[in-house]
């Protein structure tokens, strides 16, 4: 169970990440430069103004932890240290160049492989998103409880196009923040999530926790459990769903994830 200290931790967390995503807001929708790091792969300025100021903010909280993010070069280093913040500086980088709200500051906390701490801070949606180990989950001070389906067909589902096979789900509105769809499972506002490459760590720390307090089910694509702060800092999928249909969904994507992975 969260105890007071816990709770002071993620206080202190979640002001940082407030303190960034205002940042990050001031100068969107259009104040910033703009280039790919490599094709398909967009980043700004401001995704790199965000990141330098998390990482001095979240060192001074704890000095002794290592260091992930997606803007910044990984060291292995990092594989020594019991803990490890794990950030992604604007998540949903793509939305935030478009001047769409789907984007969110992501900040985990990890100890010995599991995050006790998740905070997604999304301040052109108005939403402050907030998880501790063992203490449940938040946005807005509103705590969160995953769905109760249990039927495949039918399940809510952010995306943009669903293929012909997955035609018995149901599409709902998606922003680019992979973090932030995966908070709607955690918010009941979908059922499914799922992702079908190898992703990165920043990705999904925050959020897994978020969900997981939640009550969702969360699991890499072939269903096993997820683990941070591995060697490679990537998994292959992410799979949120409500815990009636993570059954289902790990052997809807089975055959597919074998064909990419082989």
């Amino acid at each position: 169970m969260a105890d007071r200290s816990s709770d002071r931790l993620v206080d202190d967390i979640a002001a940082i990440a407030a303190e960034a995503g205002a940042l990050a807001l001031a100068r969107w929708p259009d104040d910033f430069g703009r280039w790919e790091k490599s094709p398909g792969n967009p980043v700004s300025d401001i995704d790199l103004e965000v990141n330098a100021l998390l990482k001095e903010r979240l060192y001074a909280l704890d000095p002794a932890a290592g260091w992930l993010s997606e803007e910044t070069a990984d060291n292995a280093d990092r594989l020594g240290c019991a803990r490890l913040w794990v950030v992604d500086p604007i998540d949903g980088t793509r939305d935030y160049l478009r001047g769409l709200p789907g984007w969110a500051v992501s900040v985990a906390l990890v100890d010995h492989g599991v995050p006790i701490v998740g905070v997604l801070d999304a301040p052109a949606r108005g939403e402050r998103w907030r998880a501790i180990a063992g203490g449940g989950a938040t946005r807005n001070g509103i705590v969160l409880s995953a769905g109760n389906r249990t039927s495949f067909a039918g399940a809510r589902v952010p995306t943009d196009q669903l293929p012909k096979n997955d035609a018995d789900l149901v599409m709902v509105p998606k922003p680019n923040s992979i973090a932030l769809r995966i908070g709607m499972v955690a918010a009941d506002e979908a059922d499914l999530v799922a992702t079908l490459r190898w992703g990165s760590e920043w990705d999904i720390a925050a959020a897994a926790l978020i969900a997981t307090e939640a009550g969702a089910t969360v699991s890499d694509a072939f269903g096993g459990n997820l683990a941070f702060n591995t060697p490679s800092a990537q998994a292959f999928g992410v799979l949120a769903t409500t815990p009636g249909i993570h059954a289902a969904a790990v052997a809807r994507l089975a055959d597919r994830a074998r064909a990419i992975v082989g």
